[in-house]
Formats: structure tokens, sequence, C-alpha cells
């Protein structure tokens, strides 16, 4: 078979593959992450050398766990000089059957992956970086670069994850009814973490890191498919519907387009269609925070302008929401959207309420939503009160960019 078509096949089975490979091979290999990584790249430099000769094998995915099962033996047996701790998994590997992973094993894989990078022994950091390396293969230095620290930071972050998950002997497994919810609250959390940090940088040069909500997207589908849950599907109708604003919230030159000023023509449709649905389908069940949040953001979605949103509708919503999962955020967003209905003045007084008792005080969009409040009551020397503050907290350039033209139009 020419060469040049099978390097294509294993370059395409490496992009679609590799990570559905690698999380059976972690759990072949009780955990032990670096091990697993050193047999997935060695079982496709096998494939590399062997499958010109012999053909491309009729199961790929089963191919490459079985080479890759045995080169972590030849692994394992050449440390096992060193290390005679390594004697019992080398055994238990010998004597594993060769299809050792069936397909649905391997399904099952990427399921306990993304439980096992989510668990809550680790940190919210650790997580997030672990979750985009394991499971979405990103590099460490992307990763690195798209949070704003250094690599080798980055890399300790996520080798002191493994020892944590190693020492801890966290299991690999997904959990069972007791511990399920809890635990994929944790997982959705990461997910939508990841999600926001791409749709809004916290900090930075640009509005948006488009990589790292795709890969957030990309992620709430796996998890959907692999447990259909309402809420699962809730927090993937909200990152759809958010990044379906994606290219109309930022200019050619890069400053911040607020949503009211949004060409609405830029919005992608399909991908607020596909929102919608999920929507209404996570709604025919127990609601939860992430399709209560989907529901505002549809209502946003839906509406042909700003003036037309059904402001009603999103602060009723957010009063769910608020009862549900309250947060001092939520009841800013709250705040905001009876602004739009009631009035500016009836939106301020709850903002003041909120900093009064000492929440939010250095989130710097409860002050900007302060300060517009102000403009918009012609308040116009508390306006410039309000924009220092937001000025002083904030840290992604376009929305610095943005506070101060608010701040120089009040002049």
């Amino acid at each position: 078979m020419d060469k040049a078509v099978i390097q294509k096949h294993i370059d395409e089975l490496y992009q679609h593959e590799a990570r559905r490979v690698l999380a059976t091979l972690i759990r072949l290999l009780h955990g032990d992450f670096d091990l697993a990584e050193e047999a997935l790249h060695d079982a496709f430099t096998a494939a590399l050398a062997q499958w010109p000769k012999e053909g491309i094998p009729d199961k790929p995915r089963a191919w490459l766990v079985s080479a890759g099962r045995f080169k972590a033996i030849d692994r394992l047996r050449r440390r096992t000089r060193l290390d005679a701790s390594r004697d019992a998994l080398t055994a238990e590997l010998e004597a594993q059957e060769e299809n050792a992973a069936g397909e649905e094993d391997i399904v099952d894989d990427r399921l306990r992956l993304i439980f096992t990078c989510s668990h809550p022994a680790l940190s919210p950091e650790a997580q997030v970086a672990l979750t985009l390396r394991e499971v979405c293969g990103l590099t460490t230095e992307a990763i690195a670069a798209a949070f704003l620290v250094p690599a080798p930071t980055l890399a300790q972050r996520i080798v002191r994850a493994k020892g944590k998950i190693r020492d801890a002997c966290i299991p690999y497994e997904v959990p069972g009814p007791r511990e399920l919810p809890q635990r994929l609250d944790a997982v959705l959390q990461v997910i939508y973490l990841v999600f926001n940090e791409g749709y809004s940088a916290t900090s930075g040069d640009n509005v948006t890191q488009g990589e790292l909500s795709q890969e957030a997207i990309r992620l709430g589908r796996l998890l959907l498919e692999l447990l259909p849950e309402a809420e699962v599907a809730g927090l993937l109708a909200l990152m759809l519907l958010h990044d379906a604003r994606r290219e109309a919230r930022s200019s050619a030159e890069g400053d911040l387009i607020p949503l009211e000023e949004q060409d609405r023509s830029r919005w992608n449709r399909q991908q607020i269609v596909e929102g919608c649905e999920l929507v209404l389908n996570a709604l025919q069940h127990p609601v939860g925070p992430y399709a209560l949040q989907a529901a505002i953001a549809a209502v946003h979605a839906e509406a042909p302008s700003s003036a037309q949103t059904d402001w009603s509708e999103i602060a009723g919503l957010y009063d769910v929401l608020l009862r549900l999962r309250p947060s001092p955020v939520v009841e800013l967003n709250r705040a905001v959207a009876i602004a739009m209905r009631d009035g500016p003045a009836a939106g301020l007084q709850l903002i003041d309420a909120i900093l009064e008792r000492g929440d939010l005080t250095r989130y710097h969009l409860a002050h900007a939503a302060r300060a517009d409040l102000y403009r918009r009551l012609g308040r116009i020397d508390d306006a410039r009160a309000a924009y220092r503050q937001a000025l002083q907290l904030v840290q992604q350039e376009p929305e610095r960019r943005f506070l101060l033209q608010r701040l120089t139009a009040l002049h």
C-alpha cells in the first residue's frame, strides 16, 4: 500500500483517536499518565513502521491499544531492573488478554479520564490544565500561553496533578449514582472555566481565544455523547449560544463591541438553532443552573435587537437561577436585567446593595455596570468615579480601552 496514503491515515487517526487510545492505556497502566503517554507515542511509531508493510488493520484503534500495551511492557521490563515495584504491574500487563480493551471499554475510558482529571482532590487550576492536556491533547506551551503563565509553571502544575492522582490513589472510574451529581458538577465547572477563558479572556490583548472555546465545546459534545444528562445539554447549549456571538464581539482592530451594539447578522445562526433545541430538551427535565443560563442566552439570541429583547423573561429566569444557585455575580446580572426592564434607578439600587455588603468590590464589571447606570441617569460625576474604579481593576486590554472610551465620552 502507498506509504503516503498510510501516513495520511495514521495522521488522521492520531488527530481523532489518540486521546481515546490514551484514555484506555491510562486505565490499563493503573493511572500512570506518563507511561501511557510514552506507550501511545510508541504505538503510533510502530504503526508507521509496520502498516506500510502489513496493511491497515481491521480495527486500528484496538491495534494501537494492543501495541501500546506491549510497548509499555517493554519499558517496564527495562525499568524493573532498577525498580522492583514495577514487577506486579508488568506481570499483570503480561497476563492480560491481547484484546484487553474492547470498543465499549474505550468509550467508557474517555469518560473515566474526564472525571479523573476533574477530581475534587485537585485544585481548579490543576483540573483545567490536566483536562486540556490529557483529554484535549493541547500542548503544555499552548495551555500556558492561553492562561498567560510561564510554560515551566504550567508543566509543574500538571506534574503535581498527576502525582496527586497517583499518591492519593484516585480511582480511574466514573462515579456511582450517589456521587455522580456532585462529581458531574465539578466536571461541568472545569469545562465552563475553559470556555469562559476562551470566550472572554481574563487578561491579555484579545477579547476572545477561539481555540479554547472550541475545545470546551468539543468536550461538551463528548460528555453529552457519553453521559446524556439534562445539565450537560444545558452547558453545551450555553456555550454554543455564547460562542455564536464571538465574531461580532470585537472590531477588526480588536476593540470590544458591547451586546447592544453588535451586528446580529454576524451571529452564527446554525449554532443558535442547535443551542435553542438543546435548551428546549434540557428544560423538559428538572431544571439546573446551566440549563437556566442557556435559556437566558437563548432569549438574547432570538431577539432581533437589544431594544426588542424580552427583559421581563430574562429577569424572571435570573430570579429562578438566584434561588437555585445564589451568587453575587448572578445578582449583578439580575440587577442589569431589571435596569433594562424597570429603568436604571431600579438596577442601580440593587448593585449598590451588593457593593455595600462587600461583595464584588474587586470585580470590575460591577463598577462598569454601575457606571453605565449612572451615565444613563445623567449623574456624570458618579459615572466618572465608577468608571475609574473599574479601570483600576480591569486586566483585559480591549475592556480597558472600552471603559476608557466611555469615560472620555463623559467629558
